[in-house]
């Protein structure tokens, strides 16, 4: 079992910066897939980024150049660095545990509570 606690939602105007991280339970963190998805209200969760045990990351296309996911694996945590926002990136962010690389929402086993992000025009 895998619990998942992300931290560093707020508001911010367009063109600023935040840094969401994820705070992961258990001793084999190292060994899973990590991702960050996004809900908005009335749409479906989006795949936004993922790193994988090896290292290997993945963007979506609209966030590329502007986020970058990094993970620290003797604190048991994930990052997402999102730069230049856009009110479009307003959204409920998530943070997933997979036991296999991929960038599909129900491919992941364990989730975080989500925090909300705000950006202002």
């Amino acid at each position: 079992q895998v619990q998942l606690v992300e931290s560093g939602g707020g508001l911010v105007q367009a063109g600023g910066s935040l840094r969401l991280s994820c705070a992961a339970s258990g001793r084999t963190f190292n060994t899973y897939t990590m991702g960050w998805f996004r809900q908005a209200p009335g749409k479906e969760r989006d795949f936004v980024a993922v790193s994988g045990s090896g290292m290997l990351i993945r963007y979506s296309d609209s966030v590329k150049g502007r986020f970058t996911i990094s993970r620290d694996n003797a604190k048991n945590t994930v990052y997402l660095q999102m730069n230049s926002l856009k009110p479009e990136d307003t959204a409920v962010y998530y943070c997933a545990a997979a036991k296999t690389y991929t960038v599909v929402a129900t491919g992941y086993d364990y989730w975080g509570q989500g925090t909300q992000v705000t950006v202002s025009s």
